[in-house]
């Protein structure tokens, strides 16, 4: 059975704190990088969608050039559900 020894706690206690300042240093370096590659492939992404939804909008609007008002909410109001009294308190000295 082995004994713990103290250059061993120094080394092991000296690995660690060179993982953890390398570790910070990549990200540093890489992130950055990382998260304009993320942030671009979502613009691009976004884009993509609303280039399809104005496609899909455009080739509606050209093959009828009918309006269709649906005024079927308007006839119903909404409905509100009242659960109780609001009560305002004042402090009285």
């Amino acid at each position: 059975m082995q004994t713990a020894s103290f250059t061993g706690f120094i080394r092991v206690l000296f690995y660690i704190l060179a993982f953890y300042y390398i570790f910070k240093f990549l990200a540093k370096l890489l992130l950055p990088l990382l998260v304009k590659k993320v942030v671009k492939k979502a613009g691009e992404n976004y884009q993509q969608q609303q280039q399809k939804s104005q496609d899909t909008s455009w080739k509606k609007g050209q093959s009828s050039d009918e309006i269709i008002y649906n005024d079927s909410n308007s006839k119903k109001p909404r409905e509100t559900k009242k659960v109780g009294d609001y009560v305002d308190y004042e402090e009285i000295d």
